[in-house]
């Protein structure tokens, strides 16, 4: 959920991720590259270098040959086996130097193809201190593009599973904050072991507070990130410190049902927030990659952008939530065809309430003629605060509704275009819809460090009573229904969305929603349509809440 391109929209919300592209399996390579001529001795043919996957015996040689340099600490000889050396020689080099691990001893397991399992032991040693150090990784042998050769696939994980990210690095020494004990809003403790998905949280409050909580710095091996915003991870304690207490907003029961709600739908984030305080009560991600994307994710929202488009018809009296608001099978603006989602039947005569409900992109289109150009933008910040500097405690994406003209002002209001939101800014929109006061989420008091909030305007109690109606309409017969079918009572509300992404054979999934006094957002990507994904993990939140 990183940051990407966006391309217009024809029909529902579409976002361009770049993505990898692979190589083909059979190589010409000119002698060129060997002999510094125009083709071979004597103005030869091009010359076949080798193709196809890699034998078993070259799985075997070669694996045994890096296992046989990463041991020995030769890391240059290493990283040359590798299909990156530029990349693989420095996390090498790291390895025994700024780590200091030494005495690698590796056993490699039963090869799978061409993937080979191997486990490590080592120790790290540190200013007196020294620990043992034992793992398991896997890494695969593939074929050079241009070599023919057969070598390693380099991914920062072979050197251990915990590295995701081509730049990071290992370093041992004085662990870079303090050591935290984190508790929830009643006190109980938070740990990564109880909470993994807390684990990148906890490590951002450690180095924002581990000092003003009071405690004191061990020594410890980390990876230390390249990707700004991010912590170092600890990997081995050779030395405890004093961890400091460190109060959070965070509800332990919140945070476990959010928990286990996102390991239902792979590559999926969720915040939840009390409304009445801004007060963040869980956050949750579901990823391969470690990221904190509920906080830090920049992507489109989809039809869940509508609540604010909504406010903004409202609150320039273009309509109301009773008042006109056709939906057309298909919308022009600026020489863009918008349609809706497949099977919806036009409704020429559809209130704003009753579009709100089916979410139907055209009829917000439509308006899109009539709003200037930063309507939207002005909306989304002095009411809901968005992209005003939160101080939330951790680093955090406030959210970006950019004015634009052109299709992007009709893409713009059913969250196309140029929008790019997260779960956190969804959460505290719904919480804003739902109170009329923008409460700047806080993930610790900020009592703690003083901080200074981010402040908006809000809304009047009309425009909250019609956004409120439309919400409560869209979870009991719109959209959302079926999915918030098993949350009883009248204070419920919900939005549904996706965003077709480039490349994904489905949308990203949006939902959000409230309950009483506590308002969550979830996106699932490649997870289908809101109710698909996001919406579950949604209503398994409010229902703990």
């Amino acid at each position: 959920m990183r940051k990407g391109a966006k391309a217009a929209i024809v029909g529902s919300v579409f976002v361009v991720m770049v993505g990898g592209a692979g190589y083909g399996a059979f190589n010409i390579v000119n002698a060129l590259s060997d002999t510094g001529g125009s083709g071979g001795p004597g103005g030869a043919e091009p010359v076949a270098v080798k193709s196809g996957p890699p034998s078993d015996s070259e799985v075997k040689k070669t694996s045994a040959a890096f296992f046989a340099a990463w041991e020995k600490g030769q890391a240059a000889a290493a990283a040359d086996l590798t299909n990156n050396a530029e990349k693989a020689g420095p996390l090498l080099t790291s390895y025994g130097q700024a780590a200091h691990i030494t005495g690698v001893k590796i056993t490699p397991g039963n090869a799978v193809g061409d993937t080979v399992p191997f486990s490590v032991k080592a120790t790290v040693s540190f200013d007196g201190k020294s620990k043992p150090l034992a793992y398991r990784s896997r890494l695969t042998v593939v074929r050079g593009v241009s070599t023919g050769k057969a070598l390693v696939d380099w991914q920062p994980s072979v050197v251990h599973p915990a590295l995701k990210n081509m730049d990071d690095t290992l370093v041992t020494g004085d662990s870079s904050a303090p050591s935290i004990e984190a508790v929830d809003r009643d006190g109980k403790v938070l740990t990564k072991e109880k909470y993994p998905s807390l684990g990148p949280v906890l490590d951002q409050l450690r180095t924002k507070y581990g000092a003003k909580a009071g405690g004191t710095p061990g020594i410890e091996l980390a990876i230390r990130h390249a990707t700004p915003d991010t912590a170092d991870t600890s990997l081995l304690t050779l030395a405890e410190g004093k961890a400091g207490k460190l109060p959070t907003t965070l509800s332990a029961s919140v945070q476990a049902a959010a928990e286990k709600a996102v390991q239902k739908y792979p590559e999926s984030s969720v915040v939840a927030i009390k409304p009445s305080t801004g007060e963040v009560l869980a956050v949750a991600n579901n990823r391969t990659d470690g990221w904190n994307a509920a906080f830090l994710g920049e992507v489109a929202p989809g039809s869940t952008m509508k609540i604010i488009s909504a406010a903004t018809l409202i609150d320039n009296g273009l309509t109301t939530a009773n008042g006109p608001a056709p939906c057309p099978s298909s919308a022009v603006s600026e020489s863009q065809t918008f349609k809706n989602i497949k099977g919806m039947k036009p409704n020429e005569g559809a209130t704003l309430s009753e579009s709100f409900a089916r979410s139907c992109n055209t009829a917000f289109v439509k308006f899109a003629d009539e709003v200037k150009v930063d309507s939207l933008t002005n909306e989304a910040r002095d009411r809901f605060g968005i992209g005003l500097d939160w101080q939330t405690g951790i680093p955090s994406f406030d959210g970006s509704v950019p004015a634009a003209g052109g299709p992007d002002t009709a893409a713009g209001l059913i969250g196309q275009g140029k929008v790019q939101m997260n779960p956190l800014n969804m959460a505290s929109v719904t919480a804003t819809a739902m109170t009329g006061v923008f409460r700047q989420p806080v993930i610790v008091p900020l009592s703690l460090d003083d901080r200074d909030p981010a402040h908006a305007k809000g809304l009047s109690s009309s425009t909250v009573q019609q956004l409120r109606s439309m919400m409560n309409r869209t979870a009991t017969s719109g959209t959302a229904a079926e999915v918030m079918a098993g949350l009883s009572g009248s204070r419920i509300g919900a939005k549904t969305g996706s965003a077709e992404v480039d490349g994904q054979a489905r949308s990203d999934s949006w939902f959000t929603g409230y309950r009483g006094d506590v308002a969550a957002a979830a996106m699932t990507q490649d997870g289908g349509h809101g109710v698909d994904a996001s919406g579950p993990i949604v209503v398994r939140v409010l229902q703990a809440g």
